[in-house]
């Protein structure tokens, strides 16, 4: 199975993800936004966002994503308390590597920037509706909400989990 390579930018905090990816997005939404300006804002921080405002993700299964090294290193960090979203950044440069959630989601989504080689391509752009200014990238397809397509890959995931696939 293929395996990908993500990792801190001091290399101190490394994960590993194998097969193939449920899907790459490019997310807008308020919460993606204000969690990557929340890790701008910490010290030596680097760009979390594109230049359109989106944060872009692989989603992976839970299942096949893997802390290889300096797993004490990551600290969650939440836009409000309550929320279920966790985005883990390692505290050695504050490099965000994957958001994963509190409650019984089946995959975690690991940050485009912090791929190591190859970054599969861009498959869509979500919650475009959000979107504060800057140039879309126009050569994917993007959505307003989240997708049907999208959806049906999570759910296809999931069904894949269950099966032992």
């Amino acid at each position: 199975m293929k395996t990908l390579t993500a990792r801190c930018t001091c290399g101190k905090v490394e994960l590993e993800a194998t097969g193939v990816p449920i899907t790459s997005v490019m997310c807008h939404c308020d919460d993606c936004r204000a969690g990557a300006q929340q890790i701008e804002a910490l010290p030596n921080a680097g760009r979390v966002s594109e230049a359109d405002g989106g944060v872009g993700y692989l989603a992976y299964r839970k299942d096949r994503v893997r802390i290889q090294k300096g797993a004490e290193l990551l600290r969650s960090y939440k836009i409000r308390p309550t929320s279920a979203t966790n985005r883990r950044v390692a505290t050695c440069c504050n490099t965000p590597l994957i958001l994963t959630f509190d409650d019984s989601k089946h995959w975690v989504d690991v940050y485009r920037a912090s791929i190591v080689g190859p970054v599969p391509p861009l498959e869509m752009h979500i919650c475009t509706r959000y979107r504060q200014a800057g140039t879309l990238d126009t050569s994917v397809p993007a959505f307003s909400r989240y997708p049907l397509r999208l959806v049906a890959k999570l759910l296809a995931a999931r069904l894949a989990m269950l099966l032992g696939a």
